[in-house]
């Protein structure tokens, strides 16, 4: 099925909504509450996608400039989320929300476009559009996650964990590179029951390595948000254990995940 543009930005849209909801009422003490990932507030959740959506754009729109920053960036030693979320913790909860329903409208606007193949800049590999605009749904999700569980709200599973799950799968190889492991030559069969009941499936039937269980889980799971012991996940095979222990779905280095336990009796 070709990709659509249109269904991707409304999902972004409506994915963002969820995100804005959680935030828009807080005063500022919840703005500067502590949220699982060490040393992140609620605010520095939110302006990590405000800054990295304006980057997203400028990808599309201006490539070459784009391509002299991540140059620029690359020689100062790489991209530092850390000094990122940093660089704006004197803003105001008001003043990010702003940044962030502006960047992400423009990003949003900009992407609804744009043909779903066309080739755009990013730290590491060039990406399609598409898999761009992607990539932003599973950051919100994500980063919502932290947000949500920092705020003790439990958000809906919806379908647009596809998109998470998607990305999840099709970072397998990335999850090995950075871990300097080789990939194992061998497909790895993935069973997921969505939310509306039906289910979503990435690999060969017949293979003799497996994961199955709820969409939400392998979510969690691939953006590392929970314990793989804290997920009903059926795992099946040599190749299959190791990749959960090691999936990422998000770009840069090995990231360290939740401890097992973390969140016993808590929302997910």
């Amino acid at each position: 099925m070709p990709v659509s543009m249109t269904a991707l930005a409304d999902d972004l849209a409506a994915e963002s909504a969820v995100l804005r909801a959680m935030v828009a009422g807080l005063e500022e003490g919840g703005w500067r509450r502590d949220t699982p990932a060490v040393g992140w507030t609620v605010a520095d959740q939110v302006s990590h996608l405000a800054f990295f959506d304006d980057l997203a754009v400028q990808s599309a729109v201006d490539p070459d400039g784009f391509r002299a920053e991540r140059q620029r960036v690359e020689a100062a030693g790489g991209v530092d989320p850390d000094a990122v979320a940093a660089r704006y913790r004197d803003r105001s909860g008001a003043e990010l929300l702003h940044w962030f329903d502006r960047s992400r409208d423009r990003l949003v606007e900009t992407f609804r476009g744009l043909d779903p193949r066309l080739r755009v800049p990013w730290f590491g590999p060039e990406m399609s559009a598409g898999s761009s605009l992607t990539a932003r749904i599973m950051e919100t999700w994500a980063h919502g996650q932290d947000v949500a569980d920092a705020l003790g709200v439990v958000r809906e599973p919806s379908a647009r964990l596809r998109h998470v799950a998607h990305i999840g799968v099709g970072a397998r190889a990335f999850s090995y590179a950075v871990h300097d492991r080789a990939l194992p030559d061998v497909p790895v069969r993935v069973e997921l029951d969505a939310p509306d009941g039906s289910v979503w499936t990435w690999g060969p039937a017949d293979a003799a390595n497996r994961i199955a269980g709820p969409a939400l889980d392998f979510a969690l799971l691939v953006t590392q948000r929970r314990h793989r012991d804290d997920l009903a996940l059926e795992v099946t095979g040599p190749a299959a254990r190791e990749w959960v222990e090691i999936g990422q779905a998000f770009a840069g280095t090995a990231g360290t995940g939740r401890e097992p336990g973390q969140f016993a009796g808590g929302p997910a």
